[in-house]
């Protein structure tokens, strides 16, 4: 008799198999293009509750099995103050997909709650230090999100239409406050689509968003929800709007920008004149 394999198994299955093509290998090719990963690694696989780190989970492990390249991993849940109908979902999905957890407490929720002033940013700030804190104590030199292709392109519209600025969402970066700790996505190529879709298959069910303010009927105060309609409609006239945004960011010409940031210093039109001058001049294309 054939054995009948279990959920956490099928799910697996369908990562490097079924869904290949749009989960699997993305995965792979964001990893490396980005060298994410190298020996001797520990990585913090950070997991909110959602489908994005769930699926994150399941490929780092997999990863770990097949890599030529030894890591370590441990698997960190940041409880900031979760109903108990949320935390519970959140263990139930852990067991079910045999992801070994690490949960830890906090009051972020309750601290987020007082602020009227962009309470979500501040939510965000806290969340990250924690956790950075959290894998530092486990011996972890990396933690990893779980955002995706979608995200990387949703900020980078947000940013033009509402905060003034050309800015992307790396694939990895140092922490400041963490000398010596990194922030990687490994899912940087990955869309969500393809995330929803692997879900659905094995009817998995997650939490959609767990912030005490979207219990409560606020609104929350950034933009992104606004972004998502937007590129969905234009999708149906350009179904390449995500690729050229994605590889918008990647190849960013400096030489026609009239200001810029680097290395938290903002250097104005001017300068960037000047420098261009020193280094062979420019031409006049228009």
């Amino acid at each position: 008799m054939k054995r009948q394999l279990e959920t956490h198994q099928l799910c697996t299955r369908t990562l490097i198999r079924d869904m290949r093509k749009e989960l699997w290998n993305p995965f792979i090719e964001g990893v490396k293009r980005y060298g994410m990963i190298e020996e001797g690694d520990r990585i913090a696989v950070c997991i909110s509750g959602g489908k994005d780190s769930f699926i994150l989970a399941k490929l780092m492990q997999q990863l770990q099995r097949v890599s030529d390249v030894p890591f370590d991993l441990e698997f960190l849940v940041m409880d900031p103050g979760y109903s108990a109908e949320n935390r519970r979902r959140i263990e139930e999905n852990a067991r079910l997909l045999h992801i070994p957890v690490t949960v830890f407490e906090t009051d972020i929720f309750a601290a987020a709650e007082d602020v009227k002033d962009n309470p979500c940013y501040l939510c965000a700030r806290m969340r990250r230090g924690h956790l950075y804190k959290n894998a530092r104590r486990l011996s972890c030199n990396k933690i990893a999100l779980g955002h995706h292709m979608d995200d990387v392109i949703e900020t980078t519209v947000l940013g033009l239409f509402y905060g003034s600025q050309l800015q992307a969402m790396p694939p990895k970066v140092h922490s400041q406050n963490f000398p010596g700790m990194e922030l990687i996505r490994p899912m940087y190529c990955i869309r969500e689509k393809d995330i929803i879709a692997w879900a659905q298959m094995h009817d998995l069910h997650f939490l959609n968003c767990a912030c005490r303010m979207t219990e409560k009927g606020r609104e929350e105060m950034s933009k992104r929800r606004e972004i998502k309609h937007l590129l969905a409609e234009l999708r149906v006239n350009s179904p390449q709007i995500d690729k050229s945004i994605f590889s918008a960011v990647h190849r960013v010409c400096l030489d026609t920008m009239v200001g810029c940031r680097w290395m938290g210093e903002d250097h104005a039109f001017e300068e960037l004149f000047e420098a261009r001058r020193h280094v062979g001049g420019e031409e006049d294309e228009t």
